[in-house]
């Protein structure tokens, strides 16, 4: 019987690019998928933008645009960074749709019918200047445990102390630098408490990977906590039915953002919703997730479901982080690695498989070690897969008019990489990933060991029409087909190149089932070629600069607003690289060295918001700046730290809350005293005399200086 199944995987937000965890993400799911239709099953996948929240209301603000057309224009950035890695969405959606608005205040409707949202009365921190609440990432002061200067309003990055922002020594809203004050407001919780009993009866039915489950019992034992589901206006999202000024947090309507997408597939399919998020009917629903928002997935989004009559998961597959060379994904490090970046240099196809490559049913990290990379995509398809096809070819096409044999010359050979078929699905089944492609790979040892040991090339110095080298080879091509077949899920472009050269209709799982026998395949042509080293390291000199320019504009393309020479400057400067930065007038130095523009071009140049200033100990000219560049992609505040030598201009003081240019994309560089991640600008003759930007010039942190 067909299966019918519904697959998801977490929806991306929209305010930043798609990066390397994201695929991690979809490429898992999409190889899942695959499989599926490959055998096939009736298995769909869909996705969305997850549009909604203030970091969204914030960044369409700073860019002077309105949120909603800053969504559109992330999600056709979103939806061709998927397309060039393969991803077969079935819809890829919004969140900011009708059809989601409908389904999230309908299913508020329902859950208040039923008694499981309540309402009080709750104090929380507020920006007096930007007028609006502030989540926990806005706020920032000294730590009240170990009195640690700059550490956001719920935990402490030094001593690991959590504390609720209102406990902050020195409070300040990093978006405006103005100092908090206590308000009160009226706010709506879904009951997850009520759903105790449920959901530890659901997380132990063979939903979760164990490790999850275990984690999950944890949180149950101790007691579930009622769930914020609301938030105030100034907000970016969907109202609260009959509660004006008061809007869903983003967290509530992200998940029913699955259902809007598929509705909106089946509006244009024909497709039956309700056969596939009602109960009781033979349909599955599969979420592909990462570890960092299981609660949302696992607590809460069951419980609501079982509230208002819908079904429960089938299953929620989780997955681990993406590292690159045994670090964690990091803006300062050049490691932040976006998918564009990726795509400008290098074969989609290559990642795919190094993912899979590693990719196991538990919830470890990846981590993308590029010399790996490069030795293991090499060997695996260019040097095993690849290079079975190449070896035969050329002699069915020269010798045989490309007309395979009528049989093949190792039947048992052959019969053993057909016997794999069961044990290579189960893996996939389970996503055991990197086992399917072991073995896989031990078959393409075996092919390439029987060619070797046959030797075609030597039996057509004397005969290039030789019946054995026709079935030797043809046994060749044929074991590279199964090959093929059994990779297609992970790489689907060279699948179709591979059909292409055999002339054969689409591989699908069941191909490997018959063999080509008296078939005419086409010539061949190369079906991926080798990564090249110089590619990768490209790769991540752009990744570098690139995370360098967005972690100074916090991945807003805050860079629209033009900045910089036109503003006025003033004495309350600060500046960050020692001593170099502070020029005497040109009339008594000479210009340095010409450049070309685009070594220009590569500078770039961010306006940045002093937040924190102090004397460095035992340095006679430095002060040690920390700077503001707006938000970054999850909507936290991106912060830098900068020696600047203009001690002898300032006051510490002085400088909090004044304007500067920081060239963002400086690698950061290690200092007697600390590591400074920039170099800030300034204009004078030193001194007393460094003049820096006004405060209320109008420039925003994150803003590029064109």
């Amino acid at each position: 019987m067909t299966r019918r199944i519904l697959v998801t995987s977490a929806l991306p937000y929209a305010n930043g690019p798609i990066h390397l965890g994201h695929i991690l993400e979809a490429v898992q799911t999409d190889i899942w998928v695959r499989f599926q239709q490959l055998k096939g099953e009736e298995c769909v996948y869909v996705c969305a933008d997850d549009t909604h929240g203030t970091a969204i209301m914030l960044r369409a603000e700073n860019e002077g645009i309105t949120p909603e057309a800053l969504i559109a224009r992330v999600q056709a950035e979103h939806e061709r960074d998927y397309a060039g890695f393969n991803i077969g969405f079935a819809q890829f959606h919004s969140t900011h749709s009708p059809e989601n608005e409908r389904l999230s205040q309908d299913m508020y409707r329902r859950l208040r019918a039923n008694g499981h949202i309540s309402r009080r009365r709750i104090t929380q921190l507020f920006d007096p200047e930007k007028q609006l609440f502030l989540a926990d990432r806005f706020i920032k002061g000294t730590c009240p445990k170990c009195r640690t200067p700059d550490q956001y309003g719920d935990n402490c990055e030094a001593c690991n102390a959590t504390y609720s922002p209102s406990d902050l020594i020195d409070p300040r809203s990093t978006l405006s630098g103005a100092t908090p004050i206590e308000k009160d407001s009226e706010h709506f919780f879904f009951t997850l408490p009520a759903f105790t009993d449920m959901l530890k009866t659901w997380t132990r039915s063979g939903t979760l990977q164990e490790s999850v489950a275990n984690k999950l019992s944890e949180w149950l034992d101790g007691g579930l906590q009622e769930w914020d589901i609301s938030r105030d206006a100034p907000y970016f999202g969907f109202e609260i039915p009959d509660e004006p000024g008061k809007y869903f947090y983003v967290w509530l309507d992200a998940p029913v953002g699955y259902m809007a997408s598929f509705e909106a597939l089946c509006k244009r399919t024909g497709l039956d919703f309700d056969a596939y998020w009602k109960p009781g009917h033979d349909t599955e629903l599969y979420h592909f997730i990462g570890k960092d928002i299981v609660n949302f997935h696992t607590l809460f989004w069951p419980a609501m479901l079982s509230s208002v009559g819908y079904r429960t998961p089938t299953g929620v597959f989780v997955h681990g982080f993406v590292t690159i060379n045994g670090q964690k994904m990091s803006k300062s490090r050049g490691t932040f690695i976006n998918a564009s970046d990726y795509l400008a240099h290098l074969d989609p196809e290559y990642l795919r498989y190094y993912f899979a490559a590693k990719l196991s049913s538990a919830v470890d990290d990846l981590d993308l070690n590029l010399d790996d990379f490069v030795a293991r995509v090499n060997a695996d398809l260019v040097g095993k897969v690849v290079n079975i096809a190449s070896r035969c070819a050329g002699f069915i096409s020269k010798g045989f008019d490309g007309v395979l044999s009528a049989q093949c010359s190792e039947p048992a050979l052959v019969a053993e990489f057909q016997a794999a078929k069961d044990e290579i699905a189960a893996h996939y089944e389970s996503r055991d990933y990197s086992k399917a492609l072991r073995q896989i790979m031990a078959l393409a040892d075996k092919a390439n060991a029987y060619i070797a040991d046959k030797a075609p090339w030597t039996l057509a110095k004397t005969d290039k029409q030789s019946s054995e080298v026709q079935a030797i080879c043809s046994t060749g091509i044929n074991l590279f087909r199964l090959l093929m077949s059994y990779l297609k899920p992970v790489l689907p472009t060279m699948a179709a190149r591979a059909e292409a050269f055999l002339a054969i209709e689409p591989l699908h799982w069941h191909s490997v089932d018959t063999l080509l026998l008296g078939h005419r395949i086409g010539a061949f042509t190369p079906l991926l070629t080798r990564v090249e080293p110089d590619k990768v390291a490209a790769m991540m000199a752009s990744a570098g600069a690139g995370a360098a320019g967005a972690a100074a504009a916090g991945t807003t393309a805050a860079g629209t607003s033009p900045v910089g020479a036109g503003l006025p400057a003033n004495k309350d400067a600060d500046n960050s690289a020692p001593a170099a930065t502070t020029a005497a007038p040109l009339a008594q130095e000479p210009l340095a060295e010409e450049i070309a523009y685009p070594d220009f071009a590569k500078v770039d140049l961010r306006i940045a918001r002093i937040v924190n200033a102090e004397h460095v100990e035992g340095a006679e000219k430095l002060l040690k700046l920390q700077l503001d560049l707006g938000l970054g992609a999850d909507g936290a505040p991106v912060l830098r730290t900068v020696f600047s030598g203009i001690k002898s201009a300032y006051d510490p003081a002085s400088l909090v809350g004044r304007l500067t240019v920081l060239v963002a994309n400086l690698a950061p560089r290690k200092m007697k005293f600390g590591m400074s991640e920039g170099m800030v600008l300034a204009a004078g003759p030193g001194g007393k005399d460094i003049w820096l930007l006004q405060p209320d010039s109008g420039a925003q942190p994150g803003m590029r200086v064109v």
